[in-house]
Parts: C-alpha cells; structure tokens; sequence
C-alpha cells in the first residue's frame, strides 16, 4: 500500500493534466503569430524541469528504509549498522524467531537507582529493523527512579501495568509531569529530558514504546559526571558543592 501510494504521488506531481483545446478564433489567431521555434523551445525547457521533477522524487524514494520497499527487513546483525539501520538479511534466513522477543522479564532493581530496562531493540528483536519501532519492559522498586535522561532520535510512550509511577518531562515553557497508575499511558515528546519515579508503596511495572527501532538514551547525570572535566569547572558552571560533584563523580565513574 505505501508503494502504491508513493508511486501515485509521483505520477500526480510529473505526468501534466491534457491542455484544454482552445476553440476561441481570437487566440487560434495569435497562436499563429508566434514563431515556431519559440513554441519549441518553451516545449523543451517544459519537458526539462518535468524531467528534474520526476528525478528528484526517484531520489527521494530510493532514499527510503528497505522496509519501505519490502515487507520487511530483518536486521543482519553481523553487518555494520548505520543511521539508516542495519543491512537486510537474506530472506531465506529469516525466521520466526527473529520478529519474536521473549525476554520481557522483571528486570534486575538492585542498581544505583533501584530500576531496570529490559530492552527489546533492534538488537534483541532484529525484525523491528526500518519499522521505526521498538519496546521495552521498565521495572521500579519502591523509592527508585530513572534518573533525568533523554532520547534524541525517538519519543516515547509510557504504559502503565503495576504500581504507580510519576513521570514527567521539562520544556522550555514548564513542567509537564503525572502521577500514573494501571492503565494510564503518557507520550514524552522526542529529544525532551523526562524521569520516571515510583511514588508508590511496592514494585512498579510499565511497558515503553519509541519511535526508533534503536532508540539510545543520554543521562544527565552520566553526561555531568561520568567524564574527566575538572570537579572545579563542574561546580562554579552548575553551583554544586565542589564536594558533592566530587562525590557523584566517584559514583558515576568520572575521573578529574
């Protein structure tokens, strides 16, 4: 169907409509004035930006993910990958198994922040490859959170199953944040900084959808303190306590 749909675009762009026949004795005269090779050369210079039209669409479609073309294409995982994403697999090595995913477990919560991604990405389900999709599992003990993170190249849907989760995302113009419980599903816009807390008496559970079959994650505490910018530059830019920003960068690996 989106074949279809794209070829009639192109052929309703490119092909001209048939020109009305003129019948008015007043503009069949002055037709007959103009010199021929000034129709002809009008014709051509016509025929040359249809011509660039209908080039510019095929590079466009060319430009488009193998799934768009086929019905699918399964991630060759052995191949480089790319912002495109990954090479086809030839499709008689595709399986079942590789559009199936059976590792939404409860996730392990006894990190630093009490919280767990079971990922089922490009990497783990190889079928999702240009579908411009993924999902993962979230797991929340009582008290923890995923910190303050980002997702450049997708937005997000949060589906609440268990417990109760308060997530939120920070725009320019405020805070937009909720207090979910089983049931209630929120979108986090792409590339806006967002959390998700257990506000809680137990575990919390909740099920993540991304635009992007390889969604990446950028943590802002990771991002401040995970690195070997000096501990003096990183307090006089955030107005931490030196000694604080000393600490977070022992817990977060950084190095001076």
């Amino acid at each position: 169907m989106l074949i279809k749909s794209r070829a009639s675009l192109l052929f309703s762009i490119s092909i001209p409509k048939a020109e009305c026949i003129e019948t008015h004795s007043s503009i069949a005269l002055s037709k007959r004035l103009i010199p021929h090779h000034i129709h002809t050369k009008s014709f051509i210079e016509n025929s040359k930006m249809k011509m660039i039209n209908i080039l510019f669409l095929l590079a466009l479609l060319s430009y488009t993910s193998h799934a768009s073309v086929n019905d699918f294409c399964v991630a060759d995982l052995k191949g480089p990958d790319s912002p495109s994403g990954y090479q086809c697999k030839p499709p008689n090595t595709v399986t079942v198994d590789d559009f199936v995913f059976s590792g939404f477990v409860a996730g392990n919560t006894t990190g630093g922040f009490n919280a767990a991604v079971t990922p089922a990405f490009v990497n783990e389900l190889p079928g999702v490859n240009g579908l411009g999709l993924s999902v993962a599992r979230l797991d929340i003990a009582k008290g923890g959170a995923v910190p303050m993170h980002s997702h450049a190249g997708a937005s997000e849907i949060l589906m609440m199953v268990k417990g109760q989760i308060t997530a939120g995302f920070i725009t320019p113009a405020g805070v937009y944040q909720k207090t979910l419980k089983p049931g209630d599903v929120m979108v986090i816009p792409q590339g806006l900084m967002h959390f998700q807390a257990n506000s809680g008496k137990g575990k919390a559970t909740a099920y993540l959808a991304f635009s992007s079959p390889s969604p990446g994650a950028q943590l802002l505490d990771l991002l401040l303190f995970g690195n070997n910018l000096p501990s003096e530059l990183i307090a006089q830019t955030t107005l931490l306590d030196y000694a604080q920003v000393k600490k977070l960068k022992y817990r977060f690996g950084g190095r001076e």
